[in-house]
């Protein structure tokens, strides 16, 4: 019988009350092992350097450090061993969701979330999949990256883009951005899941992306979608 490690989990968030109930919520969990906790975001990095755990929960609003540096430090992608992040914040903020992203977060949560959707949120971000459901990516990351995106940079940007994929793997990348799931994506182009898997792989391998989600950000940041649509 093959048994399967405990997702290796550090808890990273100021307020003692709220972190002790995260601790206590994943402790729970029969996959879950709570590795370690910290306050502030300079502990965070020194503990994940430390510790090695598969997923990090970070807050964003941090004393010392803040929750997206230390994403940075953690994931980003300079990082040449990066750990998986999941944000959990009170602050939906088009700017804070975006930069998060940006910096490395595999994905976000509200902290008012359930209990559940934190627990099933790590188990997805630990399957190296992305948490981005299709209203974040809209509302958020794509309101926000129409207003900080650069009027003449984003063209360039754009045609490199269009230049280094292939028909279908544009049609591919617009539907990541759009929130759609591989599912969804295989019903909407009329193939099967596993092709999709395997154009989301090309897709990431030529532009160099880490995940589903620098891809999603990538779209809205040169301007291959939009908010409002294509």
């Amino acid at each position: 019988m093959t048994v399967t490690a405990p997702i290796r989990v550090l808890v990273c968030e100021d307020q003692e009350l709220v972190r002790v109930g995260y601790v206590t919520i994943l402790s729970a969990q029969p996959d879950i092992e709570v590795v370690g906790e910290a306050a502030d975001g300079r502990a965070a990095v020194e503990a994940a350097r430390a510790l090695r755990p598969d997923v990090v929960v970070m807050d964003i609003r941090m004393p010392v450090l803040d929750g997206i540096e230390a994403t940075r430090l953690i994931a980003g992608p300079d990082v040449a061993e990066p750990t998986k992040v999941l944000v959990v914040t009170t602050f939906n903020v088009d700017a804070y969701v975006y930069d998060a992203l940006r910096a490395g977060a595999s994905g976000f949560l509200l902290k008012d979330s359930p209990p559940a959707e934190l627990v099933d949120g790590i188990r997805t971000v630990a399957r190296g999949e992305s948490l981005l459901a299709p209203g974040v990516t809209r509302t958020l990351i794509g309101r926000y990256a129409d207003r900080v995106r650069p009027a003449g940079a984003s063209a360039k940007a754009r045609d490199d883009v269009v230049r280094a994929l292939t028909a279908r793997e544009l049609e591919v990348l617009v539907h990541i951005a759009g929130g759609l799931s591989n599912a969804e994506i295989a019903a909407e182009l009329v193939i099967t899941p596993e092709t999709v898997k395997t154009y989301v792989s090309r897709i990431l391998a030529k532009l160099a992306l880490r995940d589903r989600v620098q891809a999603v950000v990538l779209a809205y940041r040169v301007g291959l979608v939009t908010a409002d649509g294509l």
